[in-house]
């Protein structure tokens, strides 16, 4: 469970390391199946944006009780798991992620998510660790982005440079099987990979069932599985608040 001075940190910051850290068994798990999930889709190398739609195993580890146990704290007893992703940074060729507010790209309304983040290696300056900017969530508004198509970047869109403090920057260094939870709004972003070690991230996307996860505001370039708009809602705890979340499965 997160403590009080951890659950102000994240209402301060945008975003808290709990002290917690999943077991080597749980770490050697997700390492096995990222190798199976590479082993049947090699276009994933360095990036897979929806696990669930190729592998629902990764179920395994968002429906841990210790998971849960914070995001409830954070965002209420009802809440879905919306998606998984794995940002992989191999050694030497990692892509950049720009700096950007993971609500600009979601059609949940109202947003409200609360992320969580599993090094699944090491994760440091060195290889890319991810960064940010501590308190931008709390003007609970989304800055002006930019369709960004330049090389080595992993996501396309790009908070504009006027919107915050680079100099503010924070780095969020964890050993691996550390985790951090970060708010919808909380600016961030990491830089490639240059090391010779990979930087393997996990992602859990959860969202309180207040909000309804919009299908028909999806933005959906990428077609199939990957499409914002096929991603299948898992109701993780409580009921839907609102009423009307789609929770049929769509992969």
């Amino acid at each position: 469970m997160l403590t009080q001075q951890e659950i102000r940190q994240y209402e301060q910051d945008g975003y808290v390391i709990p002290n917690f850290r999943l077991d080597d068994d749980a770490l050697e798990a997700i390492r096995a199946a990222h190798t199976r999930l590479l082993a049947a889709h090699p276009r994933f190398s360095d990036y897979c944006p929806a696990l669930l739609a190729f592998d629902q195993w990764f179920l395994n580890i968002a429906r841990r009780a210790e998971i849960l146990d914070m995001v409830e704290q954070l965002i209420g007893p009802d809440f879905a798991l919306w998606n998984s992703s794995f940002f992989a940074k191999p050694a030497k060729v990692g892509t950049k992620t720009p700096w950007h507010q993971d609500g600009e790209y979601w059609p949940i309304r109202p947003l409200a998510t609360c992320s969580v983040w599993i090094a699944v290696d090491a994760a440091t300056p060195a290889n890319g660790c991810l960064r940010v900017i501590p308190g931008s969530h709390r003007r609970r508004e989304l800055g002006r982005h930019d369709f960004n198509s330049g090389p080595g970047l992993s996501l396309p869109l790009e908070i504009r440079a006027d919107e915050f403090d680079a100099a503010g920057a924070r780095d969020i260094v964890l050993e691996a099987g550390q985790v951090s939870l970060h708010d919808v709004f909380l600016i961030h972003g990491s830089e490639p990979n240059r090391s010779e070690t990979p930087r393997r991230g996990m992602t859990l996307r959860y969202m309180p069932t207040t909000s309804v996860y919009r299908r028909d505001l999806a933005d959906d370039r990428r077609n199939g599985p990957l499409a914002m708009s096929q991603r299948t809602l898992f109701l993780m705890r409580g009921g839907d608040r609102s009423g009307v979340n789609d929770f049929s499965p769509r992969h």
